[in-house]
C-alpha cells in the first residue's frame, strides 16, 4: 500500500450532494413512507391475534425499514461529525430521529403483536427453516414487549422523546461547537477546535501537555452548567420512563441491549478490581521514566519517548494491513477497501467532532470510519480498532437485518481485538529495548483505559443515577462524584484528576445505548481471552474467529462464550484469566526500566 492515501472519506458516493442531497432526500422520504405503511397496518389490525401470513409479511416489511433507516442514520451521523457546523445536517438528524421514533412505534406494535400469539402458533410458525436466522431476535422481541408498557403508551414516549431525550442528547455537540481553544503554534495564534485540542493532551512535550490540560479544564468549566443540565435531563427521563414501566434498577435496559445478565457484569468487575495493583505499579513506573513522583491525569497516555516520530498515514495503513494478514487474509482485505475506496476521514481540521467512530451502512455494503489522525501510536490505534468494527460489519452484512443486530460489548471485542493484533505484531518486529518499552507502554495505556478509566465512568454514572433518583445534581457535585469514581479506580496512582470529564466526554450523552462505559471493558477483556486462543489454535482460529462474529446477532454474550470458546462468563474464571494476561505486561514494561 504504497500509494498517496486519501485522509478524507468519499460520502458522495453513498448520497451525492452532502446535506443538500436530492438522492438522500428522496431515500428519507421513501423510507418515511414505508415506515408509516407499516405502522398504519399494525394500527389497523387491532387486537386481532396475527395469522401466518400477517406474521411473515410484517416481518420482511419491518427488516426493509430497519435496513434503510440505519443506512440513512449512519450517512447523515457522517455529515454532523465532520463539519459541526452544517445545520442543514443537524436538521436531517432530527428528521431522522422523528422517523425512528414513528419506526419505534411501529417496531412496538409489531413486538406486541409476536406477544399475542399463543405460544403453540409461535413454535409452529417460529419453527420454519426460513426463520431459523432470525427467530432469537424475534424471541427477545417477544418477551421484551412483555416488560414494557402498552404500545400506545410506548409510542407516546418514542414521539416525546424527539424533542426531549434524543434532543439534549444533541445538545452535546451544541456545546462542544461553543468551545474554541486559544493556542500558539509555530508563532501563530490559533483556535483549536475540541477534537484537534484532545490530541495536544498526549503531546510527547511535559509542557504542551501541562498547558492544554489547564485550558481544556477551563474550556469544560466555561460549559459546565449546560453540561450539567444537559445530563440531569438525560438521566431524569430515562428513570421517569423506567419507573413507568416498573423497572427499579436503571442497569436493567443496559444489560438488556448487550444481551447479558449482572452475573456476569458483576464476575467481570470483581476480576478488574483485582488488576489495580498491578497496573498502579505501571503508572509508577512511567512516572520515575517521566520524572515524576506521580503522573498526572494527563500524563497517563503520554508517550515515554522524550521525542517521538510522527507515522505518517500511509505507514499506519501499511502496518495495520499487515498485521491483520498475519491473523486472517480477509480481514486484511477489508482494510485494503476501507482505505483504497476513502472510506476513512482522519484529517485535522478544526470544525469537526472530537472522537473516532465507525458506523456501517447495511445497503451499500460499505462502512465509515471517523477520527482525527495526527500521527500518534494512539491513533493508528484508534485507526485499527475502528477497522476491527468494520470488519465485523462486514461480516453479518449477508445475514437478515434483524440477525445483524449486535450489541455494543461484542461490538467492541471486534474492535479491540483489530487493536491487539496490531499491538502484537508491532511488539514482535520491535528491534530495540527503547521500542518495546514504547509499545508495551502503550497495551498497557489500554489496560488502564479498560480497567481503570472505564470504571470509573461505570462508578460515576451508576451513582449519579443513585442521586439522580431524588432530585439534580449541580456542576459541582458532578464534578466531586467524577474524582471520587478516579480517586476509587486509579487509587492512589495520580497526583491531580480530570473533574470536568462527565462534561467532555460524549459517551455520557448518548441516547441509544445507556451505560456507554462497561462494554468496553467486556470487549477488551473477552477479546484477550480470544488473542489467547488465537495463539494456541494457529491459522486455522480465524474462521472460527469469524463465525463468532457473525452469530453476535443471535445468541446472548453467555452463550457466545459457551458454544465457541468453552467458557462460563457469569463465572469469575474467565475474567480473572484475562485479567493476568492483561497485567503480565507489567513486569516485562518493568524489566526494560532497569
Amino acid at each position: 500500500m504504497k500509494q498517496s492515501l486519501s485522509l478524507k472519506w468519499n460520502l458522495e458516493s453513498l448520497f451525492s450532494g452532502g446535506s443538500s442531497s436530492p438522492q438522500y432526500a428522496a431515500f428519507v422520504e421513501e423510507t418515511e413512507t414505508l415506515a408509516a405503511l407499516l405502522l398504519k397496518e399494525l394500527q389497523n389490525s387491532g387486537d386481532a391475534v396475527p395469522n401466518p401470513n400477517e406474521l411473515t409479511a410484517w416481518t420482511d416489511k419491518l427488516q426493509a425499514v430497519v435496513s434503510r433507516l440505519r443506512e440513512a442514520d449512519s450517512y447523515v451521523s457522517c455529515l454532523t461529525s465532520q463539519d459541526m457546523g452544517d445545520k442543514r445536517a443537524v436538521a436531517w438528524t432530527e428528521r431522522i430521529q422523528t422517523l425512528s421514533a414513528r419506526f419505534k412505534q411501529a417496531a412496538d406494535l409489531f413486538d406486541a403483536k409476536l406477544a399475542s400469539v399463543p405460544d403453540s402458533h409461535w413454535h409452529e410458525w417460529g419453527g420454519q427453516a426460513e426463520r431459523s436466522a432470525i427467530i432469537f431476535p424475534l424471541n427477545e422481541r417477544r418477551d421484551s414487549a412483555k416488560d414494557k408498557l402498552p404500545p400506545a403508551l410506548e409510542a407516546v414516549a418514542s414521539e416525546l422523546a424527539v424533542d426531549g431525550y434524543h434532543g439534549w442528547g444533541e445538545h452535546y455537540n451544541t456545546i462542544v461547537g461553543r468551545i474554541s481553544i486559544p493556542w500558539e503554534e509555530n508563532g501563530s495564534s490559533v483556535n483549536l477546535s475540541v477534537g484537534q485540542a484532545a490530541n495536544k493532551l498526549d503531546d510527547p512535550e511535559p509542557a504542551v501537555r501541562d498547558l492544554m490540560a489547564s485550558k481544556w479544564e477551563e474550556a469544560w468549566s466555561s460549559q459546565a452548567d449546560l453540561g450539567a443540565d444537559t445530563l440531569n435531563r438525560l438521566a431524569g427521563f430515562r428513570l421517569k420512563l423506567y419507573g413507568m414501566r416498573g423497572w427499579s434498577d436503571p442497569l436493567r435496559e443496559p444489560l438488556r441491549i448487550n444481551r447479558m445478565s449482572i452475573d456476569t457484569l458483576n464476575a467481570m468487575w470483581t476480576a478488574v478490581a483485582g488488576s489495580i495493583e498491578p497496573l498502579q505499579r505501571y503508572l509508577a513506573l512511567k512516572a520515575r521514566r517521566l520524572g515524576k513522583d506521580k503522573l498526572s491525569w494527563h500524563d497517563v497516555d503520554a508517550p515515554i519517548a522524550t521525542s517521538q516520530a510522527k507515522i505518517p498515514y500511509e505507514e499506519a495503513a501499511q502496518l495495520i494491513t499487515e498485521a491483520f494478514k498475519q491473523f486472517s487474509p480477509d480481514m486484511a482485505k477489508l482494510a485494503e477497501t476501507a482505505f483504497a475506496d476513502h472510506w476513512i476521514e482522519a484529517e485535522d481540521r478544526s470544525g469537526k467532532r472530537p472522537g473516532g467512530f465507525c458506523t456501517s451502512l447495511p445497503l451499500s455494503r460499505q462502512s465509515r470510519i471517523f477520527m482525527t489522525y495526527s500521527g500518534t501510536p494512539g491513533n493508528v490505534s484508534t485507526l485499527a480498532h475502528e477497522l476491527g468494527h468494520a470488519y465485523h460489519a462486514a461480516l453479518v452484512e449477508e445475514l437478515p437485518p434483524l440477525a445483524q443486530d449486535y450489541a455494543m460489548n461484542v461490538a467492541e471485542t471486534a474492535s479491540t481485538f483489530a487493536e491487539a493484533l496490531v499491538g502484537d505484531a508491532l511488539l514482535r518486529r520491535a528491534e530495540s529495548d527503547e521500542e518495546k518499552l514504547a509499545l508495551l507502554d502503550d497495551r498497557l495505556q489500554r489496560a488502564v483505559a479498560f480497567c481503570m478509566n472505564i470504571r470509573a465512568r461505570f462508578l460515576f454514572e451508576t451513582r449519579f443515577y443513585e442521586r439522580r433518583a431524588s432530585g439534580m445534581l449541580e456542576a459541582s457535585e458532578l464534578c466531586e462524584l467524577m474524582v471520587a469514581a478516579q480517586k476509587e479506580a486509579f487509587g492512589d496512582a495520580l497526583g491531580s484528576w480530570h473533574p470536568h470529564f462527565w462534561a467532555s466526554k460524549l459517551h455520557f450523552y448518548l441516547t441509544d445505548v445507556p451505560f456507554y462505559n462497561f462494554p468496553y471493558t467486556f470487549g477488551y477483556l473477552f477479546s484477550t481471552g480470544l488473542v489467547a486462543v488465537a495463539e494456541r489454535e494457529g491459522a486455522s482460529f480465524s474462521k472460527r474467529y469469524d463465525q463468532l462474529l457473525r452469530d453476535t446477532g443471535v445468541m446472548t454474550v453467555e452463550q457466545l462464550a459457551t458454544h465457541h470458546l468453552g467458557a462460563a462468563l457469569d463465572q469469575p474464571r474467565f475474567w480473572q484469566d484475562a485479567v493476568a494476561r492483561v497485567v503480565a505486561d507489567v513486569e516485562a514494561f518493568a524489566e526494560l526500566c532497569k
